[in-house]
């Protein structure tokens, strides 16, 4: 168990939190949420010791084994990658390096014969004889072939020295588990094979994480980190929004009488406590909703940008796009070849590649910024195409206007200070904030500027590259209920698993042997035999 107590955290007069009291307990998950700079990360890292808080304390049960995933990918770049994974245990380590120091001497003495003795029955204790094997099954599951576990750590790429640093976390089953957006970098199907992991974990999780549908998948609680103060709320982060808004539009709502009001919050614990009996954790899950009191569900004071694409150019014609046997090499690396697809009125087409290279380029040749590949595309001659790229260093670079100066060449119609002031406060900046200057812009105010640009751009078809980076949940959120609600055509490519389920219509797989194209949600496809047998002899 982890008991904190009176804890408050400030840096000069800015406080972050006060005052929290809270226990984390034996096989709960817990979900960190709170805007963008509340202080999650730096929560954990005073769970961990690694910042001192203000005031306060953080106790754990004695003897309880705690993990935390390393977020410097070049700590153990000396250390081969399994020895890396068994470093995860530090007790268990330190025995089978002590033990194998005295096995390799020459001179073995009876003292070292004893203790090499206590040594070997320690190890036992620990399971030691299957550690290597355990971090070898960890290191595959987590997508790290057996050629590579006994290379140095120095020798593997980013995205791989990730998934090793998960691993080791993960390994020998500690009491408590610190997790800082684990799913950063892994596909689709580590994340899967992540979230079933921890949705049968049995300890203690604490997770930060800016995927919902990862954070629905294996949380039993959320912890809300809101108005300076933190707070636990049973259940997962679907119903955690579901119930705040649902308090919020309660309280905006003064006509409506008290036992009403409690009705409507019952049916909603009922239904969502139902619906629970779905999930990977039912029965802990579906218990503690059966018991929530309606006194715990509270308003938040999150704020939602405005991410609407509802104003559209002109209407979509019957011929959108053609793709014909398109091809890309990037430095002798085929990304794509001899491509060939349509694209329909209505659709809303999610791209998928094992490289996201391929998926980049396919964008930036769409959008006519990319010129070097053959074959050829034709768009429908009432086509206005949006577009946001992963990457949009371009569009800030060296640019010293403020937001309103940056945005204004981007209306159509009124580039009136009022007019655009108003429509950067539907983004969040209000005030002073609009008059920022672009070059100290935060990754996530950057994208918030960008869905500005397009929506005042009103296109009627919008290319998305991986839109949800740098975002926090609020805006992701906004997002996807933006482009759900959008009535033009979308290409996009997103890692958040919820966006991609509930907007897409259809799938494009790039591989490079060609495309995989279903029309069908993306739950549907990642699931399907049938689709699975398909890809692999597309990627063979």
């Amino acid at each position: 168990m982890i008991t904190v107590s009176n804890l408050s955290l400030r840096f000069g007069k800015r406080t972050l939190f006060e005052d929290v009291n809270l226990k984390f307990t034996q096989g709960n998950c817990y979900g960190i949420i709170g805007a963008n700079g509340a202080g999650k990360s730096t929560f954990l890292k005073i769970l961990t010791g690694d910042v001192d808080p203000t005031t306060g304390s953080v106790s754990y049960t004695p003897g309880e084994r705690k993990a935390v995933l390393n977020q410097n990918h070049s700590a153990f770049d000396g250390f081969t990658v399994i020895d890396t994974v068994l470093q995860g245990h530090q007790e268990l380590y330190a025995i089978m390096k002590e033990k194998d120091a005295i096995y390799m001497k020459e001179d073995f003495s009876e003292e070292d014969g004893l203790r090499a003795g206590e040594l070997e029955n320690l190890f036992a204790e620990m399971d030691g004889w299957n550690a290597e094997n355990d971090a070898a099954t960890l290191l595959s599951n987590l997508g790290i072939k057996e050629d590579k576990h006994y290379k140095l750590m120095e020798e593997l790429d980013g995205n791989e020295k990730v998934r090793v640093l998960l691993a080791q976390a993960l390994f020998g089953n500690p009491d408590i588990l610190i997790l800082d957006e684990p799913t950063n970098d892994l596909d689709i199907d580590t994340i899967a094979w992540l979230e079933n992991f921890l949705a049968d974990y049995q300890n203690i999780v604490l997770v930060v994480s800016h995927d919902r549908h990862f954070l629905d998948a294996v949380c039993t609680h959320i912890v809300d980190i809101d108005f300076g103060k933190m707070n636990i709320f049973t259940g997962n982060y679907t119903f955690w929004y579901e119930s705040s808004q649902l308090a919020l539009k309660q309280r905006s709502d003064q006509n409506k009488k008290m036992e009403d009001k409690i009705k409507e919050l019952q049916e909603f614990i009922r239904r969502f406590s139902a619906n629970a009996s779905k999930s990977k954790q039912a029965t802990s899950r579906k218990k503690a909703l059966d018991k929530i009191n309606v006194e715990e569900i509270k308003a938040s004071s999150r704020k939602y940008p405005g991410i609407m694409f509802n104003q559209m150019v002109r209407e979509v014609g019957d011929q959108v796009l053609h793709v014909e046997n398109l091809s890309k090499t990037l430095n002798g690396e085929v990304l794509f070849k001899n491509l060939t697809f349509s694209i329909n009125k209505g659709d809303k087409v999610t791209f998928l590649s094992n490289n996201s290279l391929a998926t980049t380029a396919l964008y930036e040749i769409l959008s006519g910024r990319d010129k070097d590949f053959t074959g050829e595309f034709k768009w429908g001659v009432t086509i206005v195409p949006g577009y946001i790229p992963n990457d949009n260093y371009e569009y800030f670079a060296g640019v010293e206007d403020n937001l309103v100066d940056w945005l204004r060449p981007y209306s159509k119609t009124d580039k009136d200070e009022t007019f655009i002031r108003g429509f950067l406060g539907r983004m969040l900046f209000s005030g002073e904030e609009v008059l920022k200057k672009c070059s100290v812009l935060s990754g996530g105010e950057k994208m918030r500027c960008m869905f500005s640009k397009i929506m005042l751009e009103s296109p009627n078809l919008i290319m998305l590259d991986e839109p949800t980076n740098h975002l926090d949940l609020e805006s992701i959120t906004a997002l996807n209920n933006g482009l759900k609600d959008f009535k033009g055509v979308l290409l996009f490519t997103s890692r958040d698993h919820e966006l991609t389920e509930t907007v897409a219509t259809r799938i494009i797989e790039i591989t490079p042997n060609g495309v995989l194209d279903k029309l069908m949600s993306y739950d549907d496809y990642i699931t399907s035999d049938t689709v699975k047998e398909q890809k692999a002899a597309l990627y063979k």
